[in-house]
């Protein structure tokens, strides 16, 4: 695999600054049971990266004292991990918003089988990827058969009440771009999703995000391999609209990796880029100061053009001034 982080370290991304910290995205591990081409993580099957339970504990104790109002669990696939219900029922427990991305597939996996009814009965918000609504796309991007076993998992949630409009249930998919491309329109993107996954699968959801891929990990390997990687490059930072900046995720957001360590944000983790408001290599959570982020700079490079190009974007989807991802 090629390393990309040489070729986006140095750049002129314009300097951002903290605010109040209010979301722990915590990378569980980079076991999956899926390799998808778009995944900047990596992850898959013979992936063993795995948090430990000292760790997980750390998460919480941290979430509990810096009156943390989200986690957002993430892998791999973060279900795959021994301590998930764990930690889970430690945030509910503690009144935490609780997001699970999940790849769908994980629902129908044997062993699993009571993943989906433990989410419902958690209150936890489901970010589901289908990064397409067209069989063909899905199982060329995911793998052959992916396809099918999202949409039954998807009609297994719907059935518990995710994506119904008065359940409280929020299930909210992801489209990513096949290719070196921006992503369409969100808004009318998601009609198209809604129009079509109703009266072809008569499957409901909340809202669609739509996400950028960054050239980092496997994308940013498959476009060096092709010759695309300046390309696209260049296509981010020429989309460059400075209004995206103040509503960006990584603005209340730290990343957290399954070793404990403190990142700026998910894609600054698997480019190993150091926290900017620490002068020093690594920062677990256990020596974490979180009063101390507030107003410090965050760490950038050419990659942060992927979350400002076009209409933006973040782990909720595109960038406006009421972003999803609040």
């Amino acid at each position: 695999m090629y390393d990309t982080k040489p070729l986006l370290t140095a750049s002129d991304f314009p300097a951002i600054f903290r605010r109040p910290l209010e979301i722990l995205q915590i990378n569980l591990g980079y076991l999956c049971n899926l390799s998808c081409l778009h995944c900047h993580v990596n992850a898959g099957p013979k992936r063993t990266e795995m948090m430990s339970r000292e760790t997980v504990e750390q998460v919480l104790a941290l979430a509990a004292a810096a009156h943390i109002r989200c986690l957002d669990l993430t892998g791999g696939a973060p279900e795959m991990h021994a301590d998930f219900h764990y930690l889970v029922r430690g945030a509910r427990d503690c009144g935490i918003e609780v997001i699970d991305r999940c790849n769908l597939t994980i629902l129908e996996a044997p062993g699993h089988e009571d993943l989906a009814g433990f989410l419902a009965a958690q209150g936890v918000r489901i970010v589901a990827s289908l990064p397409c609504y067209l069989e063909d796309n899905v199982d060329k991007q995911r793998g052959k058969g992916v396809f099918k076993q999202s949409l039954s998992a998807l009609r297994r949630l719907n059935r518990l009440g995710y994506g119904q409009s008065d359940s409280g249930l929020q299930l909210n998919l992801v489209f990513n771009p096949q290719g070196p491309l921006l992503p369409p329109d969100q808004q009318q993107l998601e009609q198209a999703y809604k129009q079509h996954l109703q009266q072809h699968y008569g499957i409901v959801f909340n809202h669609l995000y739509a996400i950028a891929n960054m050239p980092i990990q496997r994308f940013g390997s498959i476009l060096l391999s092709h010759g695309l990687f300046d390309s696209y490059l260049s296509l981010l930072k020429n989309s460059f609209r400075a209004d995206n900046l103040d509503n960006l995720m990584c603005l209340n957001t730290i990343s957290i990796d399954w070793q404990g360590h403190v990142y700026d944000c998910d894609f600054n983790q698997m480019l190993d880029m150091p926290l900017a408001a620490v002068a020093k290599p690594k920062v677990h959570i256990g020596e974490l100061n979180p009063a101390a982020l507030n107003g410090a700079a965050i760490a950038t490079a050419a990659h942060c053009y992927g979350c400002t190009a076009g209409q933006g974007s973040s782990c909720g989807g595109a960038l406006a001034p009421q972003s999803r991802n609040e």
